[in-house]
């Protein structure tokens, strides 16, 4: 257990340690409700020729698309984290150098983040029909249906919503200008936009906001 300790505790396997530790805080506060657990929606993001649309082009190649941010996150760290160990552990143990390690680990955190993508990528596969929109109802019968804001705030490009099919409930990506709403109100469908895979909402017109906005605490 000392081993262990000295190897995750030091360079270069501290660095991937510490944004574990940032994937763990996720995951509880996300456990507490104070995050949303939101799927990656890569298909309205920034254009292609900038480092959004690169980093975006990047995670659909590796089939990221419709899986949640936080799952991924925590995936790649995690591999990236086991191959680091191992490596300190086989070959890098007797290194005594501080800066030899430091430098070990600014070099080998990037590069075996994004050796761990393919695999990350097919580890989560199982997973993404689980995120999937629900079968047996066709996207044009959610027209005009009424949903609850899930997410802390809606805008063009995130958001999520519920909607009661007198099941579990499905959770949908909705689109709305920014600041329209925000978490516990209703909202009315009004739209599918199938580039997105979202919906386009719109604050329900017979309702006043004081009404249909039910705050969640």
């Amino acid at each position: 257990m000392e081993r262990f300790l000295d190897i995750a505790l030091s360079f270069p396997t501290l660095i991937l340690s510490l944004l574990l530790m940032v994937a763990a805080g996720y995951w509880l506060l996300t456990l507490l409700g104070l995050f949303d657990f939101e799927v990656l929606d890569l298909s309205d993001g920034p254009g292609v020729g900038d480092g959004g649309g690169l980093l975006s082009a990047l995670m659909l190649k590796f089939g990221f698309g419709g899986l949640p941010f936080g799952l991924i996150y925590t995936t790649l760290v995690s591999l990236a984290w086991l191959a680091c160990y191992f490596i300190d552990y086989l070959f890098l143990s007797g290194l005594d150098s501080a800066a030899v390690r430091l430098l070990a680990g600014l070099v080998m955190t990037p590069l075996l983040l994004f050796l761990a993508l393919p695999f990350a990528g097919l580890l989560l596969q199982p997973l993404r029909k689980l995120f999937a929109p629900a079968p047996g109802r066709d996207v044009v019968s959610l027209l005009g249906e009424h949903v609850r804001i899930r997410s802390p705030e809606v805008s063009e490009r995130q958001g999520l919503a519920e909607y009661d099919d007198g099941a579990a409930g499905l959770i949908l990506q909705v689109r709305a200008p920014s600041g329209e709403f925000r978490r516990g109100d209703t909202a009315l469908i009004v739209e599918y936009l199938l580039d997105r895979h979202a919906y386009r909402i719109t604050r329900p017109a017979a309702l006043p906001h004081s009404v249909v906005s039910d705050r969640v605490d």
